[in-house]
């Protein structure tokens, strides 16, 4: 008998307000079972949980965390798509899974009422029940779910309390039919929406959403059935309706307050004279101008500061790990091209890079911790006076401090800002926010070359630097914002609302996944692009190889010394001394090959062509080569670097780490080291603010609809790194020399 089909998983959208656990929800009854990526034709992240509870299979939507349902932005857009089933992305949903804050009852219910409006079968998960109580807040579930005609649980998610009760809310509802919920909205209105439902906008619920965007976001978005008619009978019904006395949008606002106000009424009770929760006297601290500011200060240094140490141990285990392979490719292979590749290749380019894995790991790890301990909301609210002063608000904070872990969610997260014109500040200057692509050139270059000086004990000099650099990065973006506000992007700060949730404790998968996720991503980035970046290099580095460029009495030198150690090595331990020396020689002199061999290669001959460029910031021909081979991803240089220091150097029988292979690099004319202080600076200078990432670039074409945008980034961003580049190695140099 043949099988029989198994039956469709049953689909279930979870939506519901920011910062109201929906992340550890959806963790929670997924496990690790979840694919991430976007939305057909957006930059939105699609979320998808697998799941199996009372013998059915569940697909888990996690949509983008909203305040309501009247699309402004892609993320909303995307939500409504899914939950009116026109998302070929995904199926529609059989029940929608609304999670809201029981500390907060009130303000989430508004996105409860407009999912109920759907018509959809629907569960409610009332979460933070322990938050609510501290707040003197008592919420009567049963009345609750009686008033709003769907299942109501109670869930603790980050405790797992609630979730059996909740998985089997949501398999009852599979089948069921939704209450319809009687529109809030007054009778002068309704009939308007009605007659837009006969013109044939539909459903009930767009033609709603349509009559209220007085934005235009709805009509830009291309909706099927808005006819220039109904553009005309949309303008001619609001002024019926502002006759009428039905502002329009405010009645929106009005109505769904009024309808939560009565459906709490008797439901939600609170304290009159609550004690002040553990939140609010945290708060008190940690929002004080003052005490605020300096503690966000020494978080940033902390997490700076720990960077750099605390992954120190595993970047050396790493470093060994590389150390090894390369030693065991010498023993299998003997010299030539495919050997070349292995080690000077791969093992130096994409090994080069991975080293900085624990770094990366580290940041996320400090990152993930802020954002899910609640932090992150009251350091925007800190910085909202300080952005507020070049024409942004707080709510650029957030996106800006995505852009330290990548630049490309950052500029996706300034969706969020309503304003234009802060939004495109905020895509401009994100950028400049020193990504983890730029932590391992900083981490190579402050190893190697700051020393190890401590201050009050616990203050390293190299986690200072590293929070210099990062500070580079935001100083200057205050300063371009500033600049912008005042010429090509004018207008006033726009007033700062931002909803502050309660701390708590982080939740340890959620940590665990964002960390792992976000490493993972920079892993998958090293074994594709790097790597091939790395091949092209290494090619470019090696090929033309032709002896005749090789000056002869090197190449005689090394005929000679290599004669003269099979000799020794044929005479036995007596000439063990002897033989030490020759070899140590002949590795000089085929170094100079080496280098001779680069020097005419295709990269040579390019990297000499930019050297007078690059020259007054410190540079030789060859770090030229590397910022130029790593403008489509900034986290390239490394393995650049590691291609092109060591084709210029001999191959030797014990692999050197590429912070040891850059200190014993000299300037071809005069003998000197390439590298100092100056000259390390000037790098992290100009990697910290130019624009080397191509995809950060195609992300900013798609979000701001024009190649004008990436195109003014570049360039400003570009000029920006050589002069700041230029000023850190000739102002660093007095020093040096005085």
């Amino acid at each position: 008998m043949p099988a029989a089909n198994p039956a469709p998983d049953i689909t279930v959208a979870l939506i519901g307000n920011p910062n109201t656990g929906k992340s550890t929800l959806f963790s929670a009854l997924c496990g690790v079972r979840q694919r991430v990526g976007n939305f057909p034709g957006v930059t939105v992240e699609k979320k998808v949980g697998q799941t199996r509870f009372h013998d059915q299979s569940f697909s888990i939507v996690d949509l983008p965390g909203s305040y309501s349902l009247a699309p402004r932005s892609p993320d909303e857009m995307v939500a409504v798509d899914v939950l009116l089933g026109r998302q070929d992305a995904v199926d529609t949903p059989d029940v929608v899974l609304c999670i809201v804050d029981a500390s907060n009852l009130e303000r989430n219910l508004y996105l409860v009422s407009q999912v109920l409006e759907l018509g959809r079968p629907t569960v409610l998960a009332l979460n933070m029940l322990d938050v609510a109580e501290e707040k003197g807040v008592t919420i009567d579930a049963e009345v609750l779910a009686e008033r709003l005609g769907i299942r109501v649980v109670q869930v603790q998610a980050n405790k797992r309390i609630g979730l059996a009760e909740l998985k089997a809310a949501l398999a009852e509802a599979v089948g069921g039919k939704a209450k319809p919920l009687p529109s809030p909205f007054p009778e002068p209105f309704q009939e308007e929406v009605g007659l837009l439902v006969e013109r044939g906008v539909r459903p009930r619920y767009m033609a709603e959403r349509l009559l209220l965007d007085t934005s235009g976001y709805l009509d830009s978005a291309k909706l099927p059935g808005v006819t220039d008619e109904i553009r005309t009978f949309l303008v001619e019904a609001r002024e019926r309706l502002s006759t009428a006395g039905v502002p329009i949008p405010a009645v929106e606002a009005m109505s769904r307050y009024g309808w939560v106000s009565t459906v709490t009424d008797g439901v939600c009770r609170r304290a009159a004279d609550r004690p002040a929760s553990l939140t609010d006297r945290i708060d008190r601290v940690l929002t004080n101008r003052w005490l605020g500011s300096l503690f966000f200060a020494l978080v940033m240094i902390v997490m700076f500061q720990s960077v750099f140490y605390v992954a120190e141990p595993a970047s050396a285990m790493i470093d060994m790990m590389n150390e090894f392979l390369s030693n065991l490719v010498m023993q299998w292979l003997g010299p030539g091209a495919l050997r070349s590749l292995l080690i000077n290749g791969v093992i130096a380019g994409v090994g080069g890079v991975l080293v900085f894995l624990p770094q990366i790991f580290v940041l996320f790890l400090f990152i993930a911790i802020l954002e899910d301990c609640g932090y992150m909301a009251r350091a925007a609210y800190l910085m909202d006076r300080l952005m507020s002063r070049v024409g942004l608000s707080g709510k650029s904070f957030i996106p800006l401090l995505s852009s330290f872990a990548c630049a490309i969610p950052g500029i996706m997260a300034a969706r969020v800002i309503e304003h234009p014109r802060d939004r495109l500040v905020t895509i401009l200057i994100a950028p400049l926010m020193s990504c983890s692509a730029r932590l391992p050139v900083y981490t190579l270059l402050i190893g190697a070359f700051i020393p190890d000086r401590r201050y009050l004990g616990i203050l390293g000099l190299k986690g200072l630097t590293m929070f210099a650099m990062y500070a580079i990065g935001i100083i200057a973006a205050t300063l371009v914002a500033l600049v912008l506000r005042r010429t090509i992007v004018k207008g006033s700060a726009p007033p700062f609302v931002m909803e502050l949730p309660s701390y708590k404790l982080p939740g340890l998968d959620i940590v665990t996944y964002r960390m792992f996720d976000r490493g993972w991503s920079f892993v998958r980035r090293a074994g594709t692009l790097i790597f091939a970046v790395t091949i092209v290099v290494w090619a470019a580095g090696y090929y033309p190889r032709n002896p005749a460029n090789i000056d002869p009495a090197l190449m005689q030198a090394e005929a000679r010394l290599q004669r003269e150690i099979t000799e020794l090595a044929a005479t036995g331990p007596s000439a063990a001394d002897e033989l030490d020396h020759r070899e140590r020689e002949l590795a000089q002199v085929q170094g100079r090959i080496s280098g001779q061999y680069l020097r005419h290669s295709a990269l040579g001959q390019m990297g000499q062509f930019i050297e007078p460029a690059v020259k007054p910031l410190g540079w030789d021909w060859r770090i030229g080569c590397a910022a130029i081979a790593s403008l489509p991803a900034r986290e390239v240089v490394i393995a650049t670097l590691g291609v092109i220091y060591n084709l210029g150097e001999e191959e030797s029988e014990s692999a050197e780490t590429l912070s040891q292979t850059l200190k014993k690099a000299t300037w071809e004319e005069t003998g000197q080291p390439v590298f100092n202080t100056p000259v390390a600076l000037s790098i992290m200078v100009f990697f910290a603010l130019c624009a080397q990432c191509a995809s950060t670039l195609a992300v900013m074409r798609r979000e701001t609809n024009s190649w004008k945008w990436p195109a003014f980034t570049f360039v400003y961003m570009t000029v920006l790194a050589y002069v700041g580049a230029m000023a850190t190695y000739q102002i660093g140099m007095q020093f040096v020399t005085s």
